[in-house]
């Protein structure tokens, strides 16, 4: 996969994710662009480690189901870090 099929994958996995996860997440389509292209690689990264499959194809089912679960976590953890901040 192509760096701009990547890019667009991380788009649409962080913007599902946010969709998928309750509540009110902050940031615009760069936060989301930028949470979804790591949770893309964190969602690889563990698919490879407990399933033997990583992120190949653009249009394979596994591919989108690992993004957007990598994006979801890292959502979480995004939230987290950001949750009681204030703004001045």
């Amino acid at each position: 996969m192509g760096i701009l099929g990547f890019l667009l994958l991380g788009l649409i996995a962080g913007a599902i994710a946010k969709l998928i996860l309750p509540g009110r997440q902050g940031g615009g389509w760069v936060i989301t662009l930028v949470l979804g292209v790591v949770g893309a690689i964190l969602g690889g990264l563990i698919g490879g480690a407990l399933f033997g499959t990583g992120i190949e194809g653009f249009f394979d089912l596994s591919t989108w189901l690992l993004a957007i679960g990598g994006a979801i976590i890292v959502l979480l953890i995004y939230g987290a870090v950001t949750k009681n901040r204030t703004r001045a």
